[in-house]
């Protein structure tokens, strides 16, 4: 029989140990993040995770028992590449978890358990800024000190994501995954705002140039030469244009010379003057230049607008009775800005400078994406996650996506209610950070050259 004098477990000496422990915590303790697992679909036989969340961070006190280092086999070169295998086990206060923790995560959805620290939940771990996952969770170390036990011993690995959703809103802790896992970038279209433009009236100025002959064999773009205007005057300045893919009498395909645009009509020319054009690796084009007075000069773009899908109209009024109705064409970048508006028919008889028409964008976007939101896609109805959102440049960063997205969809986020038309898009994984297919590819071709039918032999 105990002796009676003694009373071996009793409240007060247990609430003691439990205050002394506490205590010990938050002196030589650092503070991590509690990050409890929600379990959103389960496969019903064997119980197998199919889609998880994290969305919510508790910070509690914790001691380091590895004090000397990592545990594991550290940073590891396999044939799957470098993998870092490193362990942390770490304890936390049982009273602690009890009384603050688990009143938060109770009544949470899909949370399984949460009177005490589960595997498979995460801890994030400040002095190294990484996430863990709870592998076991020792509940009786040290060994029922009078009658009961104090503390968790956490033992962890190092967090291997596999596309689960981490939107705890703390900064610190969803950045770590912000990169990770296969993420397609979407450039969408921005706030719609019309574009503006001015233009002036030139006298002798290039108005049109014509392709006499396209050439062929064309591999780039060749310059546009153009004869310097004389003593006075401006030398008019313009682009080439391509049509591709021609197929020519003798079937070889190559590039041809679609046209010339004018980015500057010059001046003071009496005679049209001559057009050659300089390199492009082809040969064979030619064109011919018309000159006149009344012409459209240069026009200027001094608002790009925004939220432009495809390049816009530009429409210039009709030239007085007798002159010559100018045209031209706009250029947009990957944001639906308007970035520059180049001559097509200069006109002529203008008397006064005619006012420059910019169509208005075809939609508009409004709102911020929210990350972690699901966002649809309007004619595909494909969905997807977002990851990040970078309003100024239009890109939209979405994994975990259901399906193919098309050019034109207007992406809506579910819970922010932002929309904003999809213009372009890529579906390789250029966030990754851990992602080497393009250098592994290059390298690959200075050895094997893929292009060919057969690479490893002869056809």
């Amino acid at each position: 029989m105990l002796n009676p004098f003694f009373l071996q477990g009793s409240k007060t000496e247990q609430s003691l140990i439990q205050d002394l422990i506490n205590e010990q915590l938050r002196m030589y303790g650092v503070e991590i993040y509690y990050i409890p697992r929600s379990y959103i679909t389960k496969k019903s036989v064997i119980r197998e995770v199919i889609e998880s969340k994290f969305n919510q961070a508790l910070p509690i006190e914790a001691y380091v028992n590895t004090y000397d280092g990592y545990e594991g086999q550290g940073t590891i070169l396999s044939k799957f590449g470098i993998q870092p295998l490193t362990d942390l086990t770490v304890t936390i206060s049982r009273e602690r978890f009890e009384t603050y923790i688990t009143p938060l995560i109770r009544d949470k959805p899909n949370v399984e358990l949460s009177t005490r620290p589960k595997e498979g939940d995460l801890i994030w771990f400040p002095l190294g800024d990484r996430l863990f996952e709870i592998k076991f969770v020792e509940h009786e170390q040290p060994f029922y000190q009078l009658q009961k036990t104090y503390v968790y011993e956490l033992k962890c690995e190092l967090f291997r994501y596999e596309d689960e959703e981490l939107n705890t809103d703390v900064d610190e802790i969803d950045d770590n995954i912000l990169n990770d896992g296969y993420t397609q970038t979407l450039k969408l279209v921005g706030v719609g705002t019309t574009a503006t433009a001015i233009t002036g009236i030139l006298n002798g100025a290039v108005r049109l140039i014509t392709v006499t002959n396209r050439g062929r064999g064309y591999t780039s773009l060749p310059q546009v030469a153009i004869s310097s205007a004389p003593s006075g005057g401006l030398t008019a300045v313009g682009v080439a244009t391509f049509i591709d893919t021609i197929v020519d009498c003798n079937g070889t395909i190559s590039n041809k010379i679609q046209g010339v645009e004018l980015i500057n009509p010059g001046y003071g020319y009496t005679v049209a003057p001559g057009v050659v054009f300089v390199g492009g690796g082809g040969a064979g084009a030619a064109a011919t230049a018309a000159i006149g007075n009344g012409v459209v000069g240069v026009i200027t773009v001094t608002s790009g607008g925004g939220g432009y899908a495809t390049p816009p109209i530009v429409t210039i009024p009709a030239a007085p009775a007798g002159g010559i109705n100018a045209t031209a064409r706009a250029y947009i970048n990957t944001v639906g800005v308007v970035t520059s508006i180049r001559i097509i028919n200069a006109g002529a008889g203008y008397t006064v400078a005619p006012t420059i028409t910019i169509a208005t964008p075809a939609s508009s976007g409004v709102g911020t994406y929210i990350h972690g939101e699901i966002v649809t896609g309007s004619i595909s109805g494909t969905t997807a996650l977002v990851k990040s959102w970078n309003a100024p440049t239009g890109e939209l960063n979405v994994y975990k996506i259901n399906g193919n997205f098309v050019n034109g969809d207007v992406i809506t986020g579910a819970g922010s209610s932002a929309a904003y038309k999809l213009r372009t898009y890529s579906t390789d994984d250029n966030v990754d950070r851990y992602a080497q297919n393009d250098a592994i590819e290059f390298e690959a071709d200075q050895i094997v050259d893929f292009s060919e039918s057969n690479p490893f032999g002869t056809p």
